[in-house]
Parts: structure tokens; C-alpha cells; sequence
């Protein structure tokens, strides 16, 4: 190929007309930027929203240096405005959440925070051409703000994971550098130089948040760029943050709160004297993240005369002379664009027969031929593949964890009812012939047969444990390793668990094998002695940490620190060995791996982040994810359950499968090469291109159930009627229940009644449909299961009959919500979204990727929400929305204490927020882009965001310890320890719930989505709790049952079955002794509950009609030391 040089002027001319095209082209996609998707943010905007408003939420402001122009940040897009006020210009536009600019000394640029490349950066703007400039590249940093030095050269930005740390970059680029590195638990934000450039001032903390916290929270800090010294210079009670500097040096401002309000504070410099120079203002954000500063960015006019600040949803120009604020009037044309409404509705079968939804714990027989598990509860067999599961006994208790012979003809499998369970040995072909190994009752976990011997090996608690624990976990519950005669009899201790567990075996020697957290797979000799480690593996790196996965975030901002912070990588929650002793498996992250097992005189620590890569041959053998791994007995198979799905994956004939894949892309390879040299023109194929994986094979396991629908008709009749159709309320009516449906509704004896209808009198009074609780904790015993949930009964009885958990840490979840359904034990509704989305679990790489992790909620465990829970940058979040919305889920978000993620998400079309917004007042711009997009908020302000817990208020001024009902359906440890001695009073003008519920109240006015979430504070009780504070902020009290009921149905996509008393709808009904209309407190008079078409008496959940049955003991009621015994008489 010739190549020809060319002249100087052609040149010129070629590069000026490229130049004007590409301009042009730029100019093209900013014109269209709102209508486009990118590959950085890929949801391609489907809605718009648009209004004028004369308020703005939270924003934060710059002057130009010339003090002819304001900008400022609303609803994540950029405006400028005169100082003098009028119509605001908007200057960015699009997808891309922009906040907190800054105009460079010249005037002729602005710095600020955008998203526009999938994650937070800072960016550089030039006004006049607009050409942008990306100053920071990074994929999964939070950045919070960023300042311009004094002579225009020097950038310092804030950020990081939680504690976030400044640094300083170039205007003219650079990687830049970290300013201050440590103590690690240092936050610093809200940057700010000197007048002469010699001094950065901050807010600073320790650690990113508290709750419920004390004050101060944060003072101002000072940097020294010469010689890195640090100098707090405040001491404020009420904190001292986001501090403002005037032009020459002379004033500095900086918020502080008194008593329960913000004001702003200002210094003269020269001589340290302070006065209060605005009170109140903008309620700051010291008790969250603060992602958008501890309030507003602020400016000081050029003149210095007067200090331009945001506050009470406008915009005011403060003297600083004589302290008079006026308004610089504003008028904003909103034009937001968001992504898809991602909202279904999920229709309630009325077919009594159902299958279960998972399988546990299966184990496939030594020969490969059956296949043992666990469903409802029970302990079923079956010829594998294609056989019919069968119960291998009549037991009706709790069986779980089968395990197999090693000549396959026996299972042994471990039980739990009230008082102990046992181990129990069955034989799987001809009659069962069912042996109890154990002598004492306990509580058994993980029996292992080792194939050397005829001893069975397991982890062994005291029944006592077990009994009391109301958590779902109990460490007790695994406190000794022990094992014990295949033919039963005395058991033998081993040793002390001491963090070890999940005993099993390999067919090459006699030892047990057993996991620890940190050690990995490690050995140990039948007499506890000889601890060998083999292995340690670790995982991907997630944006929190798999090793405090199953906490709620927000009991956990320590360990979520560390772990961000520090950037570890998972650890596996399972590692088994094979058979032969020459590989393992492990789950780590909800996937399963095998790797090779090496020799190399010390334990070897491998990682699997990418197994294709590992140090040692490994293979990640899931796609979507697996749960229960299991060895095939010859080591040659891996077993694994998903929902009630089944799988297979057969390593040799997965090793085939890469060979042969390795040697088609050699010989790609080669073909490429030798067309190279015949054709050396030949374009590059850059296009990356996706590689066949082999996959396990999957097998459907159906086992049925019979849901538990009741059959007769019932009338309720005379009753006050809150139907929630439109604002119908019928003052004297009836309702016909038809089995689990309502028949009719309308005035009492307005239709006709079927005869043998059992009749309720209800007159006088109050039916409301059933509660949904959209943010309902309830989290029963984990691993083996209790035939009872104290959790659910306290709920049903005190009128919730449908939840939504949004964070179940487990799939237990699943079975439970199947006993529920199938009448075993006693609850409402358990819907849920499974472990949340991201944070713990997963690190979604692209859009096939999240559409793999969602396929286990929507195709395997049938949950139709998810829970995004804070996943990595917005790019992951925009993929996570989009496969959503392909696979009809409806998924929720976690607000984790940070506005501005919140904004986001609603941008990008999430149809659920969980949790308050952490800053208040909320003015129209936010109440009415959050209305007409329809997300679902619901506030849980028994934990409120930016302030003490609702639940706090609750505890101090209530007696829920003396509430004999509350007593009733709760373990005495739960009720005791919640409410008889705890911290937390604060004043009541501290509370910050009754701001956050006017908020609510704005939001359902304006015809927006609430929801009503107890957060699992105080089960039962607790929901009534929230109701009553989601209703402080002026809500009537229509409209906070609506949000109790028929919204929150919505919220969830059940609207069409439940939510409200109509024709046809579920009967789901709350039968009150009093009228919550008049007062909101009489929610707590409830004498009767129907859920489903039964009803239940509310104080005890015997079932009333249309058959009458006694609900029994429950085994959580403590019986108090009789007043017999001996001890000291009063």
C-alpha cells in the first residue's frame, strides 16, 4: 500500500473540516442526548416529565465571578439564572444526574459532578462552546463535589465508598493525588480553598455515618498544601460542615444546627469572633451519607458583600452587614426524562393444587440413580431424573439435610420439632424402616456417612438453644462436632465447632473434613486432634462484602466500611472436597466452582474472581446461580438446586467442551494469521465476541401441594364499610363471602344471601381491607426449620395479611411462604424479593449478565420483585432496570441514606424506594417528578433516614412490654429485650419521622404511590406503629389507610386481588371495634381477621368460621416463674 504525503494547507483544510464535523456531530447528539441511550448509560429514556416550578429541592449554587450570574443544580440537571432572578436557563439535560457546579476563577468554565460515563466523575465544562472535558475516570467510586483552586489550575475533589478522602487533580489531566490518607475512618467532604490557595477547608467526621446519633457529627478541618498539616478549627455541639470562604480572605460561613434546626454561622477570620448570620435554614444532612454536601454548596458574591445560599426551597442573597436576606426569584421549565414504567400486575391463582417453589438440601444417591431432598419440609426420594418424588415417612415434623450411605441404600436426614430433634436413618428401597440414631433430643445439623467407617459425623446443639432461638440463627445450634454409630447409640463429642462446620468425607482416608471462615477447607481426626488446612479460596470483589451478607444495611455500616473501603474479596460460604480428594467445590456469591486441589507444601490460597484465569484449574460451573452443591459420588458430577430446579454438570464432559473450544480458536488463530499475511489491508475485527460456555443440565423436580382455601359463604353484616374504592365509605353494609372471595358488597340487606351462610354481626363496627406491609422483615429460623413463626402469627393477628420482604438474606424464605400457603402454620401472605440485588451478592459485568442473575427471581423462585440493593455504579443499576423490565419483575431499591442515588433511580425508572429520603423539606420538584413517575415510596420511619428512629418515640412514650396481645404472639426474650431497658430518648422536636411524613402526605395528594413498611422493628404492633407515623405529617386518615392497604397493594403489583373490599376481590378484611376514620389509634382495635376467606379471632388466631378451629400453643409463649417456687416473699 502507497502512502502519500501531504501539504501543509490540505492538511489544515482536512483538519478544520473534520474538526467542524465532528462539532457537528457532537452538536447532533447533544440535541438528541434525550432521546438516545449510550454505552455508558444504556436505558434509553421512554417517559417525560415537565412542569414549572417555583421551588427546588436542595440546591446547591455558584456565583460567576462577574456577580451577574447564579448556577445551580435541580433534579440533576444544570441552570443558570440572573442574580437578579427570572428564568432559569438549563444547561445540561439528558440521562446523566449532574450536580454541585462550580465556575472557574475566569468565569469561562464550570467543575462539577456527573454520571454521564456510568459513574460518578468529575467534569469539566467550557460555557461558551460547551465542550466537556472528563477530569476523573473512575467505575465505582462515589465523587461528592469538587472546587476550583484560586488561580484556576487545581481541582480538589471528595471521594470514595463511605469514608470518602480529597484529592487533587490538574485542570489539564493527570490521575491527580490523594491528600490526606488517613485514619481510614476519616470522612472528609464539602472541599473549599483559601482565598490564596494555601489552605483546603472541610467538613469532617468520623466514620460515614451513625444512627440515632449524638451530636456534634462533623467539624471543619483545615488542609496545609504546604506541608500536609491538618487543624480542626471548630467545636461546635451542634457540628460545624460545608464551609464557605469569602474572596479576600476575610469571612468564612459554615453551617451549625442549634437545638433542632440548621442556621449558618459566620467567622471573621482575623479574629476568630462568630455570629449567627441565618436561622434557620436548610435542614442539614450530618446524620446521613451527605452525597450532596452537609447542605448546599454556597457563594459569596465577588464584592463579598453578601453570601447567595438556598434554603426553603429558594433562593436568597444573605448581607453580611446587616444579616437581611432577599429572594432571588426563580421560574424552572422541568423537563426530566426516565426511563420505562417498570410495573406489573401478578394475579392470585385461585387452584387449590400448587407446587412448591424449592427443593432443599438434595443429594444424589452413590450410583446417580436417586435423589434425595427436602420440600415443605419433608423428606422426599426419588429416581433420578425422571422418577416421582415420594415422602420417605408419615413423620409430621421437620426433616432436613438428607445424606446417603455409602452403599446407597440408606439416607439419613435430621428432624426438629418443640422439645428436640433427632437423627433418623430410613431405608430407601421396600419399607422404609425408619431408626432413630440419637439418644438425646438436640438440635442436629449436617450429618455426614463417611465412606471408611460406620460412623455418621455432625454438628450438635442443646434443644434448649434451639427452642428459645427467635432469630434466624443460632450459634448454639452448631456448638460441638460430634459423631455417632450408623446403628445408633451414645454420641460421641469431638470437639468444640470453634467456627468449623459442614462435616463430610472423601473415599482416601478417614478424616473429617469441615469448613472455617477464615481457614478454608480444613481436616481433623476423628479424636479432634491434627487440624490440617487444604484450601482457601476467595472470590469476586462486590461493592460490600459477602462475609456480612444476611445483615440489614442498616445494622451494619462498620463491617460495610471495612469491606468497601478495603475492596476483599468474597469468601466462600461452602467449600466441599471431592470424593478423591483432588478437587473442591465451593459456593462463593451464590455460584458454584470447582478447582484443583495442589501440593505445593503450604495451603494454597487460590482465587476464583475469574476461575478461567486462576492460579490452578477451576471452572465457575453456574450461570444464574446455584444453591446446595453437592459432590456426585464418583467425583465427576456436581449437583446443585435452584427453586425447585435441579442441575447436573458433568466435569468431564465440561472439560471436553473447552478442549474442543480451546483448539477451534487455535485454529481461528492460525487462519487469522495466514490472512494477515496474504492480506495486509484486511480491517481488524475488533468486535468481541461471546464464548459457548458448556452447562449443566437441568432437571424440573415437581412436588405438589394443596393450598389451604377455605369452602362456605360468610356475611359481615351492619358494618362501617372503608372499601377503598375511590373514597367510598358505606356507613351501614354487608359483605358476602364466597370461600376466599367476595362475593358482594353494598348496604346492609340491599342483595340477597345464600342459604347456610354463617353470619357475623359487625355492626358498629370499622372493615377495612386487610394491611400490606411493603417493607416487612420477618425472618424465621434459618437452615432446619420450625413448624411455627412467631413472626408471621404476631403479624396476622394484628391485621397484616399480605407482606413484601425486600431483603430476605436467604431463600428460606421460600419454603415458609409454601407452608403458609398451604395452611401448615399460621401467617399472611409471605411474598418477597429473595436476597437482594447487589451490595453482598453479585457484581453485574453487563446487560446478559444481569438478565442471568434476575432469571433466578422471575424463572426460579417466582418472586416477581427484586431488591436492587445499592448495586455498583449507575451503568449496573441502568443494566439491572432494563433486565427487570424484560423478565417482568418489579423491583425495589434501597435508599441507603444517599438523596442523591435516590434522584437516580427514579430517573432510571425504579418503581420502588425503600426507606425515607434522607434530607427534608422536599419541595415540588421532587414531591412531583417521585408522584407522576410512580414509584412506590415507602418511608419505614420506625428506622427514619437523617434523624432519631421513629421507633425511639415509640419505645419511650408507649408500654408495648404490658401490651398483653404483644405478649401474647411474641417470645418473651423479643419483647423484653426491645422495650424494657433501651437506649434512645430524644426530645420531641428531635424526631425527624413527622418531617418525612409530610413529605407523604405531599406525595399521595399529588397521587403518588406510599406504602406502609414495619422493617421488621417490632413485629405485629410495629406496623400500626409506622402507619400512625407515616400519618404525623397531616395525612388524613383516609388517606393513610389507603396507603396501609390498596397503595401499597400497588406497590407490590397486587392491586387487582387484593387492596380493597369489592366484588370479586380476595377476602382479605379487618374487623375494628372502633372507627380509625375519627382516630388513627383505633387500627389497634382489631377483633377479627380474615385473610384469605377464614376468619380468625385477633387475639388468639383461632379460626372463627367458616369452620371453627382452635389455633393451639404456640411454642415461642414463656411460661413466667411460678409464684410456688421458692424465693423471697413479698
Amino acid at each position: 500500500m502507497k502512502y502519500y504525503p501531504f501539504s501543509k494547507p490540505l492538511f489544515t483544510i482536512l483538519m478544520l473540516l473534520s474538526f467542524m464535523l465532528s462539532a457537528q456531530e457532537t452538536n447532533d447528539k447533544k440535541a438528541d442526548s434525550t432521546k438516545k441511550a449510550t454505552k455508558e448509560l444504556p436505558l434509553e429514556p421512554e417517559r417525560k416529565i415537565s412542569f414549572k416550578t417555583t421551588q427546588g429541592t436542595w440546591l446547591s449554587l455558584d456565583v460567576h465571578p462577574d456577580g451577574k450570574t447564579i448556577i445551580f443544580d435541580m433534579m440533576g440537571d444544570l441552570y443558570t439564572l440572573p442574580i437578579t432572578g427570572g428564568k432559569a436557563t438549563r444547561i445540561t439535560s439528558g440521562m446523566p444526574y449532574d450536580v454541585h457546579p462550580r465556575y472557574s476563577p475566569d468565569g469561562k468554565s464550570i467543575v462539577y459532578i456527573s454520571d454521564k460515563s456510568g459513574s460518578d466523575n468529575i467534569w469539566i465544562m467550557d460555557l461558551e462552546s460547551k465542550e466537556e472535558k472528563q477530569v476523573t475516570k473512575d467505575k465505582n467510586q462515589h465523587h461528592f463535589s469538587a472546587e476550583w483552586s484560586p488561580d484556576g489550575d487545581y481541582i480538589v475533589g471528595t471521594k470514595g465508598r463511605r469514608n470518602v478522602k480529597p484529592y487533587l487533580y490538574h485542570k489539564d489531566g493527570g490521575s491527580g493525588a490523594q491528600l490526606i490518607k488517613t485514619p481510614a475512618n476519616l470522612k472528609t467532604i464539602d472541599p473549599a480553598f483559601s482565598h490564596d490557595g494555601t489552605h483546603i477547608y472541610f467538613s469532617r467526621r468520623t466514620n460515614a455515618w451513625n444512627y440515632n446519633a449524638s451530636l456534634p457529627q462533623y467539624q471543619v478541618m483545615t488542609f496545609d498544601r504546604e506541608d500536609g498539616d491538618t487543624e480542626i478549627i471548630t467545636t461546635r455541639y451542634g457540628s460545624a460542615f460545608t464551609p464557605t470562604l469569602s474572596n479576600d480572605g476575610k469571612w468564612l460561613v459554615y453551617g451549625s444546627r442549634f437545638e433542632d434546626k440548621t442556621g449558618l454561622v459566620l467567622r471573621n477570620l482575623s479574629n476568630g469572633e462568630e455570629r449567627w448570620l441565618a436561622y434557620p435554614v436548610q435542614r442539614d444532612e450530618q446524620e446521613s451519607i451527605a452525597a450532596l454536601g452537609v447542605l448546599p454548596a454556597m457563594s459569596f458574591t465577588p464584592d463579598n458583600q453578601n453570601l447567595i445560599a438556598s434554603y426553603g426551597g429558594k433562593i436568597y442573597s444573605i448581607s453580611i452587614n446587616s444579616n437581611k436576606a432577599t429572594e432571588i426569584p426563580f421560574e424552572v421549565d422541568v423537563k426530566l426524562d426516565l426511563g420505562p414504567m417498570v410495573s406489573f400486575k401478578y394475579p392470585i391463582s385461585d387452584n387449590p393444587e400448587a407446587f412448591v417453589t424449592q427443593i432443599r438440601d438434595a443429594v444424589p444417591s452413590p450410583d446417580g440413580s436417586k435423589l434425595a431432598f427436602t420440600a415443605l419440609n419433608r423428606l422426599y426420594v426419588m429416581d433420578f431424573p425422571n422418577g416421582t418424588p415420594k415422602r420417605l415417612t408419615k413423620n409430621e415434623l421437620t426433616e432436613a439435610q438428607p445424606s446417603w450411605s455409602p452403599d446407597g441404600t440408606q439416607v439419613v436426614f435430621t428432624t426438629w420439632k418443640q422439645g428436640g430433634g433427632h437423627l433418623y436413618k430410613a431405608n430407601v428401597s421396600g419399607r422404609a424402616n425408619i431408626v432413630q440414631l440419637t439418644n438425646q433430643g438436640g438440635i442436629y445439623s449436617n450429618p455426614s456417612w463417611s465412606y471408611n467407617s460406620n460412623r455418621i459425623a455432625f454438628m450438635k446443639g442443646s434443644a434448649q438453644t434451639y427452642d428459645d432461638a427467635i432469630t434466624p440463627t443460632s450459634g448454639r445450634a452448631t456448638e460441638e462436632i460430634a459423631w455417632v454409630s450408623s446403628n445408633g447409640g451414645n454420641i460421641t463429642v469431638i470437639d468444640k465447632s470453634k467456627g468449623r462446620g459442614i462435616p463430610h468425607f472423601t473415599k482416601i482416608n478417614d478424616r473429617i473434613y469441615l469448613n472455617h471462615g477464615s481457614k478454608g477447607l480444613i481436616s481433623i481426626r476423628w479424636d479432634g486432634t491434627d487440624e490440617k488446612s487444604h484450601l482457601k479460596l476467595t472470590g469476586i470483589t462486590t461493592y460490600g462484602s459477602s462475609d456480612v451478607f444476611g445483615g440489614e444495611h442498616s445494622v451494619l455500616p462498620t463491617a460495610e466500611d471495612g469491606w468497601m473501603e478495603n475492596q476483599r474479596a468474597s469468601r466462600p460460604t461452602e467449600i466441599r472436597i471431592s470424593p478423591n480428594g483432588a478437587h473442591a467445590l465451593a459456593k462463593i456469591n451464590n455460584d458454584i466452582y470447582t478447582v484443583i486441589i495442589p501440593k505445593i507444601g503450604a495451603t494454597p490460597e487460590i482465587s476464583l474472581a475469574k476461575a478461567e484465569g486462576a492460579a490452578f484449574p477451576a471452572n465457575k460451573l453456574t450461570v444464574m446461580g446455584g444453591e446446595f452443591p453437592a459432590w456426585g459420588s464418583k467425583g465427576d458430577n456436581v449437583h446443585w438446586s435452584l427453586g425447585a430446579s435441579h442441575f447436573v454438570y458433568n466435569l468431564t464432559e465440561g472439560k471436553a467442551f473447552s478442549d474442543s473450544l480451546a483448539l477451534a480458536k487455535k485454529k481461528e488463530k492460525e487462519l487469522k494469521e495466514t490472512e494477515k499475511k496474504t492480506d495486509s489491508t484486511e480491517k481488524k475485527d475488533d468486535k468481541k465476541k461471546e464464548t459457548p460456555k458448556f452447562k449443566a443440565k437441568e432437571y424440573k423436580i415437581k412436588v405438589s401441594f394443596t393450598k389451604h382455601i377455605p369452602e362456605g359463604t360468610i356475611l359481615l353484616k351492619g358494618g362501617r364499610i372503608v372499601t377503598m374504592k375511590g373514597q367510598e365509605v358505606i356507613e351501614n353494609g354487608d359483605v358476602l363471602i364466597e370461600n376466599n372471595r367476595i362475593k358482594k358488597v353494598g348496604a346492609s340487606g340491599s342483595f340477597e344471601v345464600p342459604r347456610g351462610t354463617k353470619t357475623i354481626d359487625v355492626s358498629g363496627k370499622t372493615l377495612t381491607p386487610g394491611f400490606v406491609d411493603t417493607h416487612a422483615h420477618m425472618w424465621p429460623n434459618w437452615g432446619i426449620h420450625k413448624s411455627q413463626a412467631w413472626v408471621y402469627a404476631a403479624n396476622l393477628a394484628y391485621g397484616v395479611t399480605t407482606t413484601r420482604d425486600p431483603q430476605t438474606a436467604t431463600t428460606d424464605v421460600l419454603t415458609y411462604s409454601d407452608m403458609v400457603d398451604a395452611g401448615t402454620m399460621p401467617g399472611p401472605r409471605v411474598y418477597s424479593t429473595g436476597p437482594g440485588v447487589g451490595f453482598w451478592g453479585y457484581k453485574i459485568e453487563s446487560l446478559d449478565h444481569a438478565k442471568e442473575v434476575l432469571k433466578q427471581y422471575s424463572e426460579y423462585y417466582n418472586t416477581k420483585s427484586i431488591k436492587m440493593y445499592l448495586v455498583g455504579n449507575r451503568q449496573q443499576r441502568q443494566w439491572v432496570i432494563m433486565a427487570a423490565k424484560e423478565l417482568k419483575l418489579m423491583p425495589t431499591t434501597e435508599g441507603g441514606l444517599d438523596f442523591k442515588h435516590n434522584m437516580k433511580n427514579i430517573m432510571d425508572g425504579y418503581p420502588g424506594h425503600e426507606h425515607s429520603f434522607p434530607i427534608y423539606p422536599l419541595y415540588k420538584d421532587v414531591i412531583q417528578t417521585t408522584a407522576e413517575s410512580k414509584m412506590a415510596v415507602t418511608p419505614t420511619l420506625l428506622v427514619s433516614y437523617g434523624g432519631p428512629w421513629a421507633e425511639n418515640y415509640f419505645y419511650s412514650r408507649e408500654n408495648p412490654y404490658h401490651d398483653k396481645k404483644l405478649q401474647y404472639f411474641t417470645p418473651y426474650e423479643e419483647l423484653a429485650g426491645k422495650s424494657r431497658r433501651r437506649p434512645g430518648w430524644f426530645m420531641d422536636e428531635e424526631h425527624v419521622f413527622k418531617k418525612h411524613a409530610e413529605f407523604m402526605k405531599d406525595l399521595v395528594e399529588a397521587g403518588g404511590i406510599g406504602g406502609v413498611g414495619s422493617h421488621g422493628q417490632l413485629q405485629g404492633l410495629g406496623f400500626h406503629w409506622e402507619l400512625w407515623s407515616v400519618a404525623s405529617g397531616g395525612m388524613k386518615n383516609y388517606d393513610a389507610l389507603r396507603t396501609a392497604t390498596i397503595l401499597g397493594a400497588e406497590a407490590i403489583g397486587l392491586d387487582t386481588d387484593l387492596g380493597s373490599i369489592e366484588s370479586g376481590k380476595i377476602a382479605d378484611i379487618i374487623i375494628m371495634d372502633k372507627n380509625p376514620l375519627e382516630n388513627l389509634r383505633n387500627t389497634n382495635t382489631i377483633t377479627h381477621v380474615i385473610k384469605n376467606g377464614v376468619v380468625y379471632d385477633a387475639n388468639t388466631l383461632d379460626e372463627v368460621a367458616p369452620k371453627a378451629k382452635k389455633a393451639g400453643v404456640f411454642h415461642w409463649q414463656t411460661k413466667k416463674p411460678s409464684g410456688s417456687l421458692p424465693g423471697i416473699k413479698n
